[in-house]
């Protein structure tokens, strides 16, 4: 008998700690959780400001990663940015306010991408993590950004031209309710960057709590990578 998918859900998958040393010598530590059949594609996962408790276990990360390996091929990359904590242990380094935290967006997407080989690597941003992502997720073998609640807090317009210049897809869930963001001053703020398409999400907050919330966010993301596997069944 099916069972309703609950935030404790976690589905099959091979999951796999791994460390990463940066360019500046931080170390970095996360998990890959990979599907165990066909595979659709990959995300990497920047996590919402670590000052604020953002880390490689915030909610929509840890269920991306317990569910869309089985749900839709995704394999789900996390990792905590130098200085943040999670359960699965420290990295190495302390906060610089998305500065020198480009290092570690430059050697996830190495890690990635020269040592995964994967293919089909979109760079996923949660709130702190879509300023990581605009300013430092620049290459080239990205296909593209998925924004979750971007505050604008720390690119520049310099960050936005650039992604219109280049061109690949950028797409950014702005929740209704957002503490910093909100749709209309969103769609403001987004002109430089004039593929971007903005999704705005009704009745959704910030940190996107509430299990038709975490559906729609990953239902979003797999709508960009997998397509063919919508919808993600909400009983198992």
């Amino acid at each position: 008998m099916l069972q309703p998918v609950r935030p404790s859900t976690v589905l099959p998958a091979q999951r796999t700690p791994f460390t990463v040393t940066t360019a500046d010598g931080q170390t970095l530590i996360g998990e890959v959780s990979a599907p165990l059949e066909n595979y659709t594609g990959a995300i990497l996962c920047l996590h919402p400001l670590p000052t604020a408790g953002g880390m490689m276990d915030s909610h929509v990360y840890k269920k991306a990663a317990n569910r869309l390996p089985a749900m839709a091929g995704i394999e789900v990359i996390r990792f905590n940015s130098r200085g943040t904590s999670s359960e699965a242990g420290t990295s190495s380094g302390e906060f610089d306010n998305g500065i020198s935290e480009k290092f570690d967006v430059e050697a996830m997407m190495s890690y990635c991408l020269d040592t995964l080989k994967l293919e089909n690597l979109w760079v996923v941003g949660w709130s702190f993590g879509t300023d990581l992502a605009l300013r430092h997720a620049k290459d080239p073998r990205v296909k593209g950004l998925i924004l979750l609640s971007p505050p604008l807090r720390t690119s520049d317009l310099s960050d936005l031209q650039y992604w219109a210049a280049d061109g690949r897809p950028v797409i950014a869930l702005v929740p209704e309710h957002d503490d910093y963001l909100q749709p209309p001053q969103a769609i403001e703020r987004f002109k430089p960057l004039t593929q971007v398409e903005i999704i705005p999400v009704s009745g959704a907050k910030h940190l996107w709590v509430g299990e038709p919330a975490v559906h729609r966010v990953l239902s979003e993301i797999s709508k960009v990578i997998a397509p063919k596997r919508l919808p993600l069944p909400t009983e198992i």
